[in-house]
């Protein structure tokens, strides 16, 4: 009964709170054309699990640059091999998927599920733009703090 207890309270959470409330603010990110050990090493500088790959040095803010990630997961595989001439966007996952920061935890649970994404990129509906990324461990974290 505990257990179900637990279950109930954490499917309650992920329906209250927001992607806004779960999400890392910020996006780091680089072009297309940027080397793959120079993405490996801005991650592990910064220590963050994914960075976005734009195809527009211009503005590489502007969500319809966004063309898409590069994930820890992608790095390990990549090191498999060569990785001279490897870039960003060779390595990248796309498409990508978004999620509005008023999204409940639900929804991103549920585009991540449906998707095989681990990353969503969080965009303001309003102004177009990336505000943060929400992953499966950010899900994880709200879904432990709710049975401990």
């Amino acid at each position: 009964m505990k257990n179900e207890t637990a279950l109930t309270e954490t499917k309650t959470a992920l329906d209250r709170l927001r992607v806004a409330e779960a999400m890392h603010a910020g996006v780091i990110s680089v072009t297309s054309d940027t080397p793959l050990v120079e993405v490996a090493v801005i991650m592990s500088e910064q220590r963050i699990h994914c960075i976005v790959v734009t195809n527009s040095p211009e503005d590489p803010a502007a969500a319809g640059n966004l063309w898409g990630i590069v994930s820890d997961l992608d790095l390990a595989a990549a090191a498999e091999g060569d990785l001279t001439g490897r870039t960003a966007g060779g390595t990248a996952a796309t498409p990508l998927v978004f999620v509005a920061p008023d999204d409940t935890l639900t929804r991103a649970a549920q585009l991540m599920t449906e998707h095989s994404s681990a990353h969503l990129i969080v965009v303001d509906p309003l102004a177009g733009e990336p505000v943060g990324v929400i992953s499966t461990l950010d899900v994880a974290r709200v879904m432990a703090e709710q049975t401990a």
